[in-house]
């Protein structure tokens, strides 16, 4: 009887012991099953997110006065003078030379480029 129980208790230890290590072991598993789906999701999510609509460039070199009016802050008087004041080495004189305010440049300077189709505006090149 004494060895009938030990082996009762023997294998009630075991079966509790085994049931201690699986529950022990299913939250590390959730947990891995749960950052690998967050991490699928995040790639995923890269992946749907569309690209940002490119920025075409207006050249305040060559731009009609309706293309310079597009632009944040530019009405009539600034595209007359921007026009007027051609060519322009870099868009920075826009700003420099007083052409428009600070506040409007920094509105545009990412907007605008200054294209230089004349050589003399060209470097390295002496004339």
């Amino acid at each position: 009887m004494k060895h009938s129980m030990i082996k009762i208790a023997l294998i009630a230890l075991t079966l509790w012991m085994s049931a201690s290590l699986s529950m022990a072991e299913e939250p590390q598993s959730q947990k891995a099953k749960q950052a690998n789906a967050a991490a699928k999701a995040k790639a995923a999510a890269k992946k749907s997110k569309p690209a940002p609509p490119k920025v075409e460039l207006v050249d305040i070199n060559s731009a009609t006065k309706e293309e310079l009016k597009k632009l944040p802050g530019i009405g009539d008087a600034d595209a007359d003078k921007i026009i007027a004041g051609r060519p322009y080495l870099t868009k920075a004189h826009l700003q420099t030379h007083n052409i428009v305010s600070p506040g409007v440049y920094q509105a545009i300077q990412q907007l605008v480029v200054a294209r230089q189709k004349d050589a003399k505006f060209a470097k390295g090149v002496k004339k």
